[in-house]
C-alpha cells in the first residue's frame, strides 16, 4: 500500500497536470515560467522526486504541445526551454529517447526554416540539438540521418544574430568531433558555406573547417577554389581565418593548386579590369570602381597570404618562385587602382628580394636603380612616392626568375613537395635560359 505521504505527492501531480491539460495560452505560459525557475539545473532524479516519479508525464505533454504548436511559435522558447531542462539534467537518457522518439529532432530541425519562428526560439532549438549532439555519437548520427546538416548550415548563413551564429558553430564543432561516419558530410557542408553573404557566418566556418580538416586528413578537391574566393572579402576577420586555414592546408595535397592559385590572382583576368579605366574616365564619381573592388580586394590579399607562407616556410617561397610569384608582386604594386594591393605587393617582394640573392639580381635590373633605391628604402610606402613611369616599369615588367634558380640548382628534387610547374616546363626553362646566356657572349 502506497503511504499517505506518496499518495498526497500523486495528487498534487494528478492536479498539476490537470491544471496544464485544461490551462490556455497564457496559462501555461505562467506554469511553463514557474517550472523553468523553479527546475534549472536540477538532476534526473530530483525531477522524479517533484514530480512524483511521474516527470514523463510532464515531457510527453510538453513534445505534444510542440509539435502541435511549432509553426505558430506560440509559447515556443519556453516549451524549448522546458524540454531543456529533463534532456540537459544529469542521467536523462530516459527522457532523451522519450523526445527523440516522438520525433523530436526532425521537429528541431524544422524549426530552424520557418521564417515566421523568432531568432531567440530557433537558437533555443540549436541549444537542443547541441544536447542531444553531446550525448553520444549514435545521436550525431540520429541528426546527420534527418539531414540536420544542411538545414543547420542553411540556418547559419540566413541567421541575422552573430550570438545565434556562435551557437550554431558549436553544434556544428560537436557533430565533426566523434562522428566518423557522417564526419566528411559536416566537412563538405562547411565548405558550402563559404560563399555566404553573411561575414560571420564565413568566419565561423573557416574556424570550423580547420578543426575538421584536421580531424579528417583528406582534403575535397573544391575548397582550394571556394577558400581563395573568401580571399575577396573586405571583413579583415574574414581574411585573417582565410590565410589561417590557408596555411593549414598547404600540408595537404592540396598546396600545388593552392599555391599556383595565390599566384595567379596577383594578376587578375584581363576580363575583369580591361574596361576599368573608360568607365572611371566617364564617370568623375568613380562610382564605376566598386564592380572590381573585390578582385582587387582579393588580390592584396593574395599578396598578404604569400608573404605568410614565405616566411613561415622557405621551401613554400622556393615553389611560388617557380610559379612566377615575383613577376606577379611586381604587377600588382603597379595596381594603382588599389592602394593596398600595391602595399602588400610590395611587402612581400621585399622579403623575396632579401632572401633570394637570384630574386635581387633579377628584380633590380628590371626596377632601375632609381625604382630600386626607393623600393629598398620604405617597401611599405613605395606605392605614394613612385610616378606614373616607374607604376608602368612594375605594371609591363617581364621578370622571371624561373631559368636562373633551376639552371643554379637552388632547388632539389627532395625540397619539392608541391610542384608548381610540369618537368617538361622546369627543362624548357633551363634550355631557354641557357640559349640566352650563349647569346649574351
Amino acid at each position: 500500500m502506497t503511504s499517505i505521504k506518496e499518495q498526497a505527492a500523486i495528487s498534487r501531480l494528478l492536479s498539476f497536470l490537470q491544471d496544464w491539460d485544461n490551462a490556455g495560452k497564457v496559462a501555461r505560459s505562467h506554469i511553463l515560467n514557474n517550472f523553468i525557475e523553479t527546475n534549472q539545473g536540477r538532476t534526473a532524479p530530483e525531477l522524479e522526486q517533484e514530480f512524483s516519479q511521474g516527470a514523463s508525464l510532464f515531457l510527453v505533454r510538453l513534445t505534444t504541445w510542440l509539435r502541435f504548436t511549432y509553426m505558430t511559435g506560440t509559447c515556443l522558447e519556453k516549451i524549448l526551454r522546458s524540454i531543456g531542462i529533463f534532456l540537459s539534467a544529469v542521467s536523462s537518457n530516459r527522457y532523451l529517447i522519450e523526445f527523440l522518439e516522438v520525433g523530436g529532432v526532425l521537429t528541431l530541425l524544422e524549426i530552424l526554416g520557418l521564417e515566421k519562428i523568432k531568432e531567440e526560439d530557433k537558437k533555443e532549438s540549436i541549444k537542443l540539438l547541441q544536447v542531444i549532439a553531446n550525448s553520444g555519437r549514435k545521436y550525431k548520427e540520429l541528426i546527420c540521418e534527418s539531414y540536420g546538416v544542411r538545414s543547420i548550415a542553411e540556418f547559419l548563413a540566413k541567421s541575422k544574430s552573430e550570438e545565434t551564429q556562435e551557437e550554431v558553430q558549436v553544434l556544428l564543432d560537436s557533430l565533426v568531433h566523434g562522428n566518423p561516419k557522417y564526419q566528411n558530410q559536416v566537412y563538405k557542408g562547411l565548405i558550402a558555406l563559404l560563399p555566404s553573404t553573411s561575414p560571420k557566418a564565413q568566419q565561423l566556418s573557416l574556424q570550423t573547417l580547420r578543426t575538421a580538416q584536421s580531424i579528417i586528413g583528406a582534403t575535397h578537391p573544391s575548397i582550394v577554389d571556394y577558400v581563395l574566393d573568401v580571399l575577396r572579402t573586405m571583413h579583415l576577420e574574414v581574411q585573417y581565418e582565410a590565410i589561417e586555414l590557408i596555411k593549414d592546408l598547404v600540408n595537404y595535397d592540396v598546396c600545388a593548386a593552392l599555391l599556383k592559385g595565390l599566384v595567379d590572382l596577383l594578376m587578375p583576368s584581363v576580363k575583369k579590369t580591361c574596361k576599368l579605366q573608360p568607365k572611371i574616365l566617364n564617370d568623375s564619381a568613380g562610382l564605376q570602381l566598386t564592380p572590381h573592388l573585390p578582385v582587387f580586394l582579393q588580390q592584396a590579399a593574395a599578396a598578404k597570404a604569400i608573404g605568410v607562407l614565405a616566411r613561415s616556410n622557405t621551401s613554400l617561397a622556393e615553389e611560388m618562385l617557380h610559379l612566377r610569384v615575383v613577376h606577379g608582386l611586381m604587377a600588382a604594386m603597379g595596381n594603382t587602382d588599389h592602394s593596398n594591393s600595391q602595399r602588400q605587393a610590395s611587402l612581400t617582394l621585399e622579403y623575396f628580394v632579401q632572401t633570394f640573392p637570384v630574386v635581387e639580381e633579377h628584380v633590380r635590373r628590371s626596377m632601375g636603380e632609381e625604382l630600386y633605391r626607393l623600393f629598398l628604402s620604405n617597401a611599405e610606402d613605395l606605392y605614394m612616392k613612385i610616378d606614373s613611369v616607374q607604376v608602368d616599369i612594375l605594371a609591363a615588367n617581364k621578370v622571371s626568375v624561373t631559368r636562373a634558380l633551376s639552371l643554379s640548382g637552388l632547388f632539389h628534387s627532395n625540397t619539392h613537395f608541391c610542384y608548381g610547374l610540369s618537368d617538361q616546363e622546369r627543362l624548357d626553362d633551363i634550355t631557354h635560359f641557357q640559349e640566352d646566356m650563349e647569346g649574351k657572349e
